[in-house]
């Protein structure tokens, strides 16, 4: 089978859905990972049959190992690992409780770290991409993100480390870091003011889309990225450039 193959990770909603949707359009097919059962079986039916549904936990060493060898039993390559699955809490510091913190790490960051070794042999066999989703949040500081954003962070800097260790057998390790993007949860959580504060921060002066992040994603897995590794790419409208309010700056 010569079809390229993408493992992507919380396949079930956001911007996992869109990218594995984005991926089916472009021919490729794709193996779609969450936990969420009931989520992920409504989700694999809005797709085509070119994706297949696995509820796994990424968490887990043991049904990650069980995971990757289900997938290549299904498809029998891996061309390319989108590690999308993340949760978020947004608490104080000191509100933060370790089982909090525990509970973010074990997605965030023990997901990645276990999928990505997990999925090595195969991308070997193919010189395939990992495409690590960070977040701007990883980025630069803000507030209430103590364990998100220090996740993010870590997520970052693991990316380079894959980089610079897997680059010998042509694999490819880069990280999208979305900004504000427009998805069902920002909207319910976002109040009018958050929303105007983002706006102002950020030149192109909108949230982005999920798809716009999916966009960024099939590009550094395709083979048009063929050069392109160890680089974190923030998706963010300008977001992290500047940190300055501009439109206010621009009416004074």
């Amino acid at each position: 089978m010569t079809q390229k193959v993408a493992l992507v990770t919380g396949a079930a909603r956001g911007i996992g859905l869109a990218t594995t949707k984005l991926f089916i359009d472009q021919g490729w097919k794709v193996a779609m990972i969450d936990r969420d059962g009931p989520e992920l079986d409504a989700a694999s039916k809005t797709v085509s049959d070119a994706a297949s549904a696995f509820e796994y936990d990424v968490s887990d060493p043991a049904q990650v190992d069980q995971m990757v060898d289900a997938v290549l039993s299904a498809f029998g390559r891996l061309d390319a690992v989108v590690n999308n699955a993340g949760v978020a809490d947004f608490l104080p510091v000191e509100d933060t409780s370790f089982a909090t913190w525990r509970r973010i790490m074990e997605t965030n960051l023990d997901g990645v770290f276990l999928v990505s070794q997990a999925t090595i042999p195969a991308l070997k066999e193919t010189k395939g991409a990992i495409v690590n989703i960070g977040s701007i949040s990883g980025l630069r500081a803000s507030t209430l993100r103590v364990a998100y954003g220090t996740s993010k962070a870590a997520v970052i800097h693991m990316t380079k480390q894959q980089a610079a260790e897997l680059g010998e057998y042509g694999i490819r390790a880069n990280c999208v870091c979305p900004g504000p993007v427009k998805t069902k949860l920002a909207m319910a959580v976002h109040s009018p003011e958050i929303i105007s504060a983002y706006l102002d921060a950020m030149p192109l002066g909108r949230y982005g889309t999920e798809n716009e992040i999916a966009e960024v994603i099939h590009f550094l897995c395709s083979d048009k990225a063929s050069f392109v590794t160890g680089q974190i790419v923030a998706t963010d409208g300008g977001f992290e450039t500047t940190g300055v309010g501009l439109p206010a700056l621009r009416a004074r």
